[in-house]
């Protein structure tokens, strides 16, 4: 009688694989519900692709190849064939050769370990069954388990790190470590420093950070641009000393990354363990900063930075200074660079948005914003159960005309009682409601009575795969609403919001421009359908975008009632939207319309020199909030002047003030601009969407000749003002241009954004600030 196996909850923390004397190895690192650190190993696994049949005899010529008749078919119902090879590595060779002589291919591109996941139908979750065996370092290894899915959360280890190094990186003073239980800081010194451990040499350092980080064994490494430089530089700098520096759960080397996409996001493979960029987290929620420097973004979200010394004009000859001359405070400086990262991370949440994310796809955590290899991941499980196979990428195709989101005419002027109404998660109902799906598409063109989009594409009415997820998903993203989980919330948002993107982009295997031209058509049909609802109610609609309606209540009705009213208003505009939409296209509406807000006041500019509307560009305010989108108040490319007094204009006129006195004080200000306003308020950010000041050829802009004036190359981001003789950059340590262009930013930052307001308050520029009129000529 066999004993029944030893069941595991556990969380991958990393799918990949090895080969061990010719044989793939799948390997699953990861944290198991005990608090054990785990290892799956599985020998049974062969990496495989397809290809159309009539290629079966040509790939029978390759060495080390099985091929055999599959069951599966292509998206237009082909007959395939099932190409095994031995190792994962042959696959790109013999891949190309079949392509190269006219033979298509499918799924060829998936990475290994993550075509085991694929197949086994595994996200980040499992439930292991087998009896592991104990490694060294507490490493548990299941050989050749049972795997299913499972739902368990981990609470996972992370460890903060931060190094200080000489000015050219080639010497590493000290490396802080905070976290998963610890908060040390190791130095280069012979003499005890007070707060830190102490070795006598660099190579001694480099030694006890491997087996210190070994022995904490976390299973998240962060820090800020913690791939790029501290473990890069450690990683360089170990191998000159002939020290090893396996931080892993195995031997093997740390492996450095660049992906392939336009992001060109840089990673490091660490065996067992993930890491995760601070910079890469924050960049990837909706918080908004003006640069993504430690020092912008810690005093943003946690209200303080790090401990250098204001106005330093060279930050790391000061860390040098401070480690020759105080290396107490050189510790604690060292030592607040990784607590900001930790802290950063605990306050926004953003290691258990990830965890999230990747429980939802399965996606490693360093690359849930993989949004396109994240599709793959959730669709591809739900294809093999339809016996069909997806294309591989095609590397030379080009992009095509994808249309965008519709857009009303906007009415400029300035409202009371606007409501807004938007469709909830709008592009993901319209997949839902008409079926779109990349195999539905395929199928349309035979089904004799097929959903037609307004482009003309077919779908076919039988059950399809993305609509399936998206049910799925969005009943878990109402459960996580109910059980108040902000970060599975936001998760499934992100990611049911991603489709849309996914299936628009070219390097997407299941691209198709007849699909994404369908989501936006019904999308533009149905926002145009939407304002006819409420122009037949007799409701005034303001604007448009999208999947929003901008629309103007009785203005003399008190708040409650106004907002009664636009309760009323939605639910028979919903229900007049969806009855045509059924009848038309005899589906059944998926859709929800919402009442998002009521803005008690509502401004919308004209087109800057013209009469009409502006589109994308508006303020509402409400609860005595002034709320302001697309106009200069929220970019981060205009100067605090202007920011300041479009705000303080809009709050003015939404509580029915004069803004004269506030127009006249911003303008006074700049130019008499003193010391407080002129080191904040009249800096001008730019970023250099080039990538660098040699590739502007032309004419340069302002920001452009400010960064060649500054003299680095590295430089993505331009801090500069406007002074009488042009453009000059903002340094750290340098002192401020004594020679403001005052005029420059009265005319060309307060006038335009002032007159954007004074002409729906029945004043102009002249009268605000007391100046003669210019005579009309005749």
């Amino acid at each position: 009688m066999t004993h029944p196996k030893r069941r595991e909850r556990g969380f991958i923390l990393q799918p990949t694989y090895d080969v061990r004397s010719g044989v793939p190895v799948v390997q699953l690192y990861g944290r198991l519900e005990s608090g054990e650190p785990f290892l799956v190993e599985d020998d049974r696994f062969r990496p495989y692709f397809h290809i159309a049949e009539r290629g079966a005899a040509l790939a029978r010529r390759a060495r080390g190849v099985r091929v055999e008749d599959s069951e599966r078919r292509d998206f237009a119902g082909g007959a395939l064939a099932r190409v095994e090879v031995d190792v994962p590595s042959r696959v790109p060779d013999i891949r190309d050769r079949l392509r190269a002589n006219g033979i298509p291919v499918f799924e060829a591109d998936v990475r290994f370990a993550y075509l085991y996941l694929i197949d086994h139908e595994l996200r980040a979750s499992v439930v292991i069954a087998g009896d592991p065996e104990p490694l060294k370092g507490g490493l548990l290894r299941f050989r050749n388990p049972e795997l299913s899915t499972g739902d368990f959360r981990p609470r996972l280890t992370v460890l903060s790190i931060d190094i200080e190094t000489t000015p050219d990186a080639k010497q590493v003073y000290s490396a802080a470590l905070y976290g998963a239980g610890v908060d040390e800081v190791h130095i280069v010194s012979r003499e005890q420093v007070r707060g830190a451990r102490h070795h006598p040499t660099e190579e001694v350092l480099f030694w006890a950070l491997h087996e210190r980080i070994r022995a904490i064994d976390p299973d998240v490494l962060t820090g800020w641009n913690v791939v790029d430089f501290d473990l890069r530089v450690l990683a360089r700098r170990a191998s000159e000393l002939g020290v090893p520096f396996s931080i892993g759960r195995s031997d093997r080397p740390l492996r450095f990354q660049v992906d392939r996409g336009f992001t060109r996001q840089s990673r490091v493979d660490v065996p067992g363990r993930q890491v995760l960029d601070g910079i890469g987290l924050v960049r990837d929620t909706t918080i908004r900063v003006d640069d993504y420097r430690l020092e912008t973004v810690a005093q943003a979200l946690l209200g303080r930075g790090k401990r250098m010394r204001a106005g330093v004009s060279d930050p790391a000859a000061e860390i040098t200074r401070l480690y020759e001359q105080d290396r107490e405070a050189f510790v604690a400086y060292n030592r607040e660079d990784a607590v900001l990262v930790a802290d950063i991370l605990e306050q926004e949440g953003l290691i258990e948005l990830t965890v999230e994310r990747s429980m939802l796809t399965g996606m490693q955590l360093d690359r849930v914003g993989a949004s396109i290899a994240s599709f793959d991941l959730v669709y591809l499980p739900k294809l093999r159960h339809r016996a069909r196979v997806a294309p591989s990428v095609d590397q030379e195709r080009k992009g095509a005309r994808l249309r965008g989101g519709a857009v009303l005419d906007s009415h400029p002027g300035l409202f009371s009682n606007v409501a807004v109404f938007d469709f909830k998660s709008l592009y993901p109902s319209l997949m839902r409601t008409f079926n779109l799906d990349p195999l539905a598409c395929a199928e349309g063109a035979l089904d004799p009575d097929p959903i037609v989009a307004p482009n003309g594409a077919r779908f076919s009415r039988q059950p399809a795969i993305l609509p399936e997820i998206l049910t799925e998903f969005a009943a878990q993203r109402d459960a996580a609403k109910q059980r108040g989980d902000r970060h599975a919330d936001l998760a499934i948002k992100i990611l049911m919001n991603s489709f849309y993107g996914v299936l628009g982009a070219g390097s997407c295997r299941f691209f198709d421009p007849d699909v994404s031209n369908a989501i936006t058509g019904f999308g533009q049909q149905l926002l145009g359908w939407t304002r006819d609802a409420f122009l037949e109610l007799g409701v005034q609609v303001l604007y448009g975008d999208t999947d929003s309606v901008f629309v103007a209540i009785d203005a003399e009705l008190p708040r409650a009632k106004a907002l009664a009213l636009a309760s009323s208003l939605r639910e028979r505009v919903e229900s007049s939207v969806c009855k045509r939409l059924a009848d038309e296209h005899r589906i059944e509406p998926q859709l929800d319309l919402e009442l998002e807000l009521l803005y008690d006041r509502f401004f919308q500019p004209t087109v800057r020199g013209g009469s009409q509307g502006s589109k994308k560009r508006y303020a509402g305010f409400i609860e005595g909030q002034v709320r302001v989108v697309g106009l200069e108040a929220v970019r981060r490319d205009w100067p605090g002047i202007g920011r300041r007094l479009q705000l303080e204009m809009l709050g003015c006129v939404f509580r029915a003030e004069d803004c004269t006195d506030v127009l006249r004080d911003c303008v006074r200000a700049v130019r008499e601009q003193g010391d407080e306003l002129a080191t904040s308020e009249l800096v001008i950010r730019r970023g250099l969407r080039k990538g660098s000041v040699d590739r502007y050829t032309d004419r340069a802009p302002p920001h452009v000749v400010a960064a060649r004036k500054a003299g680095d190359p590295t430089l993505r981001v331009v801090y500069y003002v406007q002074t009488l003789h042009g453009p000059e950059p903002i340094l750290p340590g340098r002192p401020f241009p004594s020679d403001i262009d005052a005029e420059y930013y009265v005319e060309k930052v307060l006038r335009p954004i002032a007159e954007a307001i004074l002409g729906h308050v029945g004043s102009s520029w002249e009268e605000a600030l007391g100046l003669p009129r210019q005579l009309s000529l005749l």
